[in-house]
């Protein structure tokens, strides 16, 4: 069984460090690269183009998905132009994945939502998901000094891809978190959200949260409602509200649909002027 060489694993886990991957995404190239390996058992310095282009088509033979390949050919890519500095670009199409459907609830499914949940500062953290467009890791990772309650916006430092953005405030949630502060007594470095037992939340804590109140609701016959359906729904409301595409992509931190690589960036006084679909 083919192992990735040690000094290789750690240059790998450095370069991703460096770009700030997640750590999902760290293990997931590893182990594209792993297998590579273990199929070519060739040392990396003899490794061609050719071998890299026959292992994709091996593994299309296997009848992996689309998205599969991809990744294959991400980590790949990455081993080889990022860590390595080989020029092995691999002129290889990626191969076409369904586009998948985004799913919102509207605004008096959200409300529908809402009232399902009795426990109030978990009402509180799915509001605060919902109105500011937030992903979860970011609502737990939230702290006091983040937020500028006064002028209803707040920070999230070191987002997905290690981006800063502003976010809405929605005046709901503002007047609830300062009562939370207040019956906590919690100073400018402490998490807005800690369990009663001084615990941070697990993801899978937010998940079960909305997963139960969806089913109390009973809402949408497609699927079970995931946190994430709450940020799509923000997204959808705004924009319906008539709110720019480039304004409502900064305030998510999206990446502009014209290029994949740089993100869209609007005057912050305008961000701080978008009303939360929450305070509708």
């Amino acid at each position: 069984m083919a192992y990735i060489p040690l000094g290789i694993d750690s240059a790998v886990r450095k370069e991703c460090k460096r770009r700030r991957l997640s750590n999902r995404t760290v293990k997931t190239y590893l182990y594209c690269i792993n297998r590579f390996l273990n199929w070519s058992k060739k040392d990396l310095g003899k490794i061609s183009k050719k071998d890299v282009r026959e292992f994709l088509n091996y593994l299309s033979e296997k009848n992996l998905s689309g998205n599969s390949l991809n990744i294959y050919h991400m980590a790949l890519r990455f081993l080889f132009t990022q860590v390595l500095e080989k020029r092995m670009w691999i002129d290889i199409k990626y191969s076409k994945i369904p586009e998948r459907i985004q799913r919102f609830l509207t605004k008096e499914e959200v409300r529908k939502l809402l009232n399902a949940i009795s426990n109030w500062k978990h009402r509180l953290m799915i509001e605060f998901l919902y109105g500011s467009g937030l992903r979860v890791s970011e609502l737990l990772n939230i702290k006091i000094k983040d937020l500028n309650l006064e002028k209803n916006f707040g920070f999230i430092r070191n987002g997905k891809g290690g981006k800063d953005r502003i976010i809405l405030i929605p005046f709901v949630v503002k007047e609830k978190i300062k009562n939370l502060i207040k019956i906590g007594n919690l100073k400018e470095d402490d998490l807005i959200f800690m369990s009663n037992r001084k615990r941070k939340y697990s993801v899978r804590s937010i998940q079960k949260i909305v997963r139960n109140a969806s089913k109390k609701a009973k809402l949408k016959e497609w699927k079970e409602v995931h946190p994430h359906t709450l940020r799509h729904s923000f997204a959808t409301h705004l924009i319906e509200s008539g709110n720019s595409l480039n304004e409502v992509q900064s305030v998510l931190g999206h990446k502009s649909p014209e290029t994949s690589m740089i993100y869209v960036h609007s005057n912050p006084e305008k961000l701080i002027n978008i009303k939360s679909p929450l305070d509708n």
